[in-house]
């Protein structure tokens, strides 16, 4: 039986980052061109720290990290980061306002709580930017729609059981969330450009449909 007794189990929410290759993301650069230089981030569900990295480097920022990966923390301690372990969707152990920016890169659908997370995003810093995996791309749908089973093109080749995604959105879900939790507007938006022109302007006519991650930029109402 699995369980976290198993030495065989692997829970997909914590990931082993002691056998991951460091590579950048490919929204790394649109998220660090949306924080301001010499600013103050936390950087929330941080993993290996790369994110963290490129923000020092680049924009010059004072970054913190936290993370629920034993291995992701220990990662970035060695690599002389500001990380500490422990739940990103629970209290955060930081005062109103303690940050310019808190980021939550692709985590929140892994998380048990989406919406406390989001309100002490708010609560923490002047400006939130979150990134997600859209749920309602075309390819699900038509998974979906032909082969009547959990969608699996936006799963990144897990299954529905041992996928770290708990709680899959959209767009549209993001938005209702930012809603339901109140005191914030989003700013504005980006997504993942492909090479492919014709691809888009479906992804800016139909962003609920075609783009695949959406980066979303919020601030307090």
């Amino acid at each position: 039986m699995h369980g976290i007794d198993n030495p065989d189990f692997q829970d997909n929410r914590n990931y082993n980052y002691s056998q991951t290759i460091n590579v950048e993301r490919s929204e790394y650069s649109i998220i660090t061109e949306l924080v301001e230089r010499n600013s103050s981030v936390i950087d929330l569900g941080c993993g290996n720290g790369l994110l963290m990295q490129k923000l020092i480097k680049e924009r010059n920022a004072k970054c913190k990290g936290m993370e629920i990966s034993e291995s992701a923390v220990e990662l970035c301690r060695r690599n002389g980061l500001d990380v500490s372990l422990g739940r990103i969707d629970a209290k955060l152990p930081f005062k109103n306002d303690t940050f310019d920016y808190s980021i939550c890169n692709v985590t929140i659908q892994m998380v048990n709580y989406p919406e406390v997370l989001l309100k002490e995003m708010k609560r923490v810093s002047k400006h939130q930017i979150i990134s997600f995996p859209n749920f309602a791309f075309y390819k699900n749908r038509l998974d979906l729609l032909f082969k009547g089973r959990m969608p699996r093109p936006m799963l990144f080749g897990y299954k529905w059981y041992n996928t770290g995604h708990l709680h899959q959105l959209s767009m549209k879900d993001f938005k209702n969330l930012v809603n339901d939790v109140g005191g914030l507007k989003i700013l504005n938006t980006y997504y993942l450009r492909s090479g492919n022109p014709f691809f888009n302007l479906l992804m800016k006519l139909l962003p609920n449909l075609f783009q695949t991650i959406k980066i979303v930029v919020t601030c307090k109402d």
